[in-house]
């Protein structure tokens, strides 16, 4: 034997089975049950003890007389702490300024601190967990020991505080510092209600929810609403911006009339590809879905038009309403390769996907919502789900190339005023 496979396997760590009888399964879950007893009782001791000493700081040592004392004990009152996912009871020493007046101790302000009760409540209900079953994953309490602010309705009262506040602070949030240079927009339907979905992409490739806004997609007021949204936020309006969108034509238009030529539009070429092979039988579609792709492919603009136009006219006898379907916005499904964008860059910004992806986690996120009660609730959990997905975005793949298309986009908007200088001449 070889000595580098001597070692290897000198080196390989043992693996051990070990069966263990349920019994002692039921004794270990009992042994974790009064580990976290230990911890509470302990916990509450130590903050007793806390409070006590910031009460002595106070108020001087007990029984003894402090002319110069500024603040007298005044027994003690039933109160809560946060502990674990929930709210349990304590003693509250109190103090009495000698002026009059209740004073704090600061471990008590510390440990009635309502954050980690959020934060928690914030991460169970992001992994699944439904208001009804919050209770179910939190570590009991010693018995006779009754956990607070955990019922179904509080915690619904608190994750509605705590997503309501969320979506404020992303629907108000500047945008002049972000340098947004593309643009992806796409709507989630929900039942009767639909939600449009702006994801910015910064020049330093980062991703960024920009704006989420409640209504059809299709309707042309919702979508300028979007966009004028956006600017009043700080969107530059001096620089191009590349907008990846589906097919809407309402969107589109909305796009020219707030940014004009500062709008370069990419159309989404898998909403494109899906639309015209709607219209085909199926042992057409093969063929077509190859032509499209390997036109997609090209790094000649000019060629990819001619070659899908080819299409087109090859399919006009037979199924005219695909061929519509492909004219209908061709040239602008064609942008990223007028614009000399290649690469893995090409790939990300030619389709609407990266907002795909997102909605694959706002429906993880929403999974356990039954009844939706109007576009409100609906707006809220949208708005909670991105921020939280948005918390493990990644730079857009490709983002190294950035620096081509943001030069390409400054290069569009020069030929574009120059042709209308030289049309005003």
């Amino acid at each position: 034997m070889k000595e580098s496979a001597r070692n290897s396997i000198a080196l390989r760590a043992p693996v051990v089975s070990v069966q263990i009888p349920l019994p002692m399964l039921a004794s270990l879950q009992s042994a974790r049950e009064d580990l976290f007893a230990l911890f509470v009782d302990a916990g509450r001791e130590v903050l007793k003890a806390m409070m006590e000493q910031d009460r002595v700081t106070l108020c001087g040592p007990k029984g003894k007389r402090l002319p110069e004392r500024a603040a007298v004990r005044a027994g003690s009152t039933a109160s809560e702490v946060t502990l674990g996912g929930q709210r349990v009871a304590v003693r509250r020493p109190r103090a009495r300024g000698i002026g009059g007046g209740e004073l704090t101790l600061p471990s008590f302000t510390f440990a009635t601190d309502r954050d980690p009760l959020d934060r928690r409540t914030w991460l169970a209900i992001a992994r699944g967990v439904s208001t009804r079953g919050y209770r179910d994953v939190l570590d009991p309490l010693p018995a006779g020991e009754i956990g607070r602010a955990i019922s179904k309705s509080a915690v619904s009262r608190r994750f509605v505080a705590l997503s309501v506040e969320r979506l404020r602070e992303l629907l108000t949030r500047p945008l002049g510092g972000f340098a947004i240079r593309a643009v992806l927009i796409d709507g989630i339907v929900f039942h009767d209600h639909a939600i449009l979905v702006a994801l910015g992409v910064a020049a330093d490739g980062k991703k960024h929810v920009l704006a989420l806004r409640e209504g059809a997609t299709e309707n042309t007021a919702v979508a300028k609403a979007i966009l004028e949204d956006l600017v009043e936020r700080g969107l530059s309006t001096e620089r191009a911006v590349l907008f990846v969108i589906d097919g809407s034509k309402a969107l589109r238009r909305a796009i020219r009339d707030v940014f004009g030529s500062l709008g370069v539009v990419q159309r989404c070429q898998v909403h494109k590809q899906r639309n015209v092979l709607e219209h085909l039988p199926e042992n057409v579609r093969p063929r077509v879905r190859r032509v499209l792709a390997a036109a997609w492919e090209m790094s000649d603009a000019l060629l990819a038009d001619r070659r899908l136009r080819a299409l087109a006219g090859s399919l006009e006898r037979e199924h005219p309403g695909a061929a519509g379907s492909l004219l209908e916005g061709l040239a602008e499904t064609l942008t990223l390769q007028k614009l000399g964008v290649r690469g893995a860059l090409y790939r990300t910004l030619r389709s609407t996907n990266a907002i795909e992806n997102l909605n694959g986690g706002i429906a993880r996120f929403t999974r356990n919502v039954k009844h939706w009660q109007g576009g409100a609730m609906l707006l809220r959990w949208v708005g909670a789900a991105v921020v939280h997905a948005s918390l493990g975005f990644r730079r857009l793949r490709g983002h190294a190339d950035m620096h081509v298309l943001l030069s390409a986009l400054d290069r569009h908007i020069k030929h574009n005023n120059l042709d209308r200088q030289e049309k005003a001449a």
